[in-house]
C-alpha cells in the first residue's frame, strides 16, 4: 500500500495568523519539497472562502510507485478549544 509522511506545522503556524478579509485564492505561503518531505512538487497554503486551505501530491514510500492527493483544511468548532 505505502505510506508518507507529512509535517503539519507549517499548515498550523498560517491557520494561527488568524487571516480575514483577503480575497479568496491568495497564497499565504509555499512548501517545496526536500529530502526531508514526501512532497512530490510545491504546496502552497491558500487563503479559500475564509478558510487556510493547503493542497498536496505525496509520493509513497515503501511502494515501487505510487502518489496521493491530499487537501488540508482548518475548520473552526463553536466551542472547541482551537490551537
Amino acid at each position: 500500500m505505502g505510506d508518507a509522511d507529512i509535517d503539519i506545522k507549517p499548515f498550523l503556524e498560517a491557520v494561527k495568523i488568524h487571516l480575514v478579509n483577503l480575497p479568496s485564492g491568495t497564497m499565504i505561503q509555499s512548501v517545496q519539497p526536500n529530502r526531508q518531505n514526501c512532497l512530490a512538487e510545491e504546496s502552497c497554503f491558500i487563503w479559500k472562502d475564509g478558510k487556510v486551505v493547503q493542497d498536496m501530491y505525496l509520493r509513497l514510500k515503501n511502494v515501487e510507485s505510487g502518489e496521493v492527493e491530499l487537501q488540508l483544511q482548518w475548520i473552526d468548532i463553536p466551542g472547541s478549544r482551537g490551537i
